[in-house]
């Protein structure tokens, strides 16, 4: 992408290659490591390194809170994996699946005080403000997973409630990530808030695009099955479109169980495309990358300073994985 996204990607790499999580029992450590080191673009510590040096500060300051940012995001996974009975992430087995749901249970929870115990170490001038921010947003995501979680035996989800959901469940940690960064520059209160909205449209248009992906990628290029929400019935915005604009067929095909997988899953992608579901999402995608460049616009520093953060955001318009 550029030089300083590889360089904090490789910053992000050698800490996480520092912190091999060991003890006993080990068999609730080993998924820890495991899931760490499945790869992963490391967007959420490298967007708190980018903001950092944005803002002009030093990267070292942002070392606790980046790296626990990855920390709980894992955490996060795992427990998502759970819930969602997915069978892959990244590619590889999911925790669950490798070894199974109680074990993967503890070794989330595990994780997440291991988040905090990093963060902890955060220099003393902006601990309560990084705590402050980290600390609503492990709140919101978990209220955000449990409104997903209800939307699954809600007949009825609306748009609103959906673009609620994911900004809760996914959004503010970028959010979090990019304030977090700021915060150990010194960036003033204005600025913090300007660069914490960024994250969060920035987070909306990224999970947009994975909901995309999820049933139009292709499952090499993504790392998991795809078609997932589609068997899970996910009330996704490609569902809720669906429902509205062809309601009494879209439907009964995704609610029959007599139909194998494979065929569910390519017939109720037409219904996507027949529907303009499929562009649909795909514009709003856009509209929330766009206010994502606006906010970044605003903020008061060089443009030079700027760049990298807008190629991320270039980069996470144009993915296909």
């Amino acid at each position: 992408m550029n030089n300083k996204f590889d360089l904090y990607f490789k910053r992000t790499e050698t800490e996480l290659a520092i912190l091999k999580f060991s003890g006993l029992p080990q068999n609730i450590y080993e998924p820890m490591n495991y899931i760490l080191h499945l790869g992963g673009k490391r967007i959420r510590p490298i967007l708190t390194f980018v903001a950092n040096d944005m803002f002009g500060g030093d990267i070292e300051k942002a070392v606790a809170p980046a790296i626990s940012s990855e920390i709980f995001h894992n955490f996060s996974l795992i427990h998502d994996d759970i819930l969602d009975k997915a069978p892959l992430r990244r590619g590889k087995p999911t925790v669950h699946t490798k070894w199974n749901i109680d074990t993967a249970i503890l070794s989330g929870d595990l994780m997440l005080v291991k988040a905090y115990e990093i963060i902890s170490k955060t220099e003393s001038k902006y601990l309560d403000k990084i705590l402050k921010i980290f600390n609503k947003t492990a709140s919101q995501i978990c209220e955000g997973q449990q409104m997903d979680m209800n939307f699954e035996t809600q007949e009825n989800v609306s748009e609103t409630e959906y673009l609620d959901m994911i900004k809760l469940k996914t959004s503010v940690l970028l959010g979090c990530c990019l304030k977090m960064g700021a915060i150990t520059a010194d960036a003033s209160n204005e600025e913090c808030e300007k660069v914490y909205n960024l994250g969060v449209n920035m987070g909306m248009g990224f999970q947009l695009m994975d909901d995309y992906l999820d049933s139009f990628g292709n499952s090499n290029d993504v790392g998991k099955q795809t078609g997932g929400d589609i068997l899970e019935r996910k009330k996704t915005i490609l569902y809720i479109k669906a429902a509205e604009r062809d309601n009494d067929n879209f439907l009964s095909l995704i609610n029959d169980n007599k139909i194998e997988n494979t065929e569910k899953v390519e017939r109720v992608k037409s219904v996507f495309i027949k529907t303009g579901a499929d562009l649909f999402l795909k514009n709003l995608s856009e509209k929330y990358f766009i206010k994502s460049l606006n906010y970044l616009d605003e903020i008061d520093v060089a443009e030079e300073n700027k760049k990298t953060l807008r190629n991320i955001i270039d980069f996470l318009r144009s993915r296909n994985n």
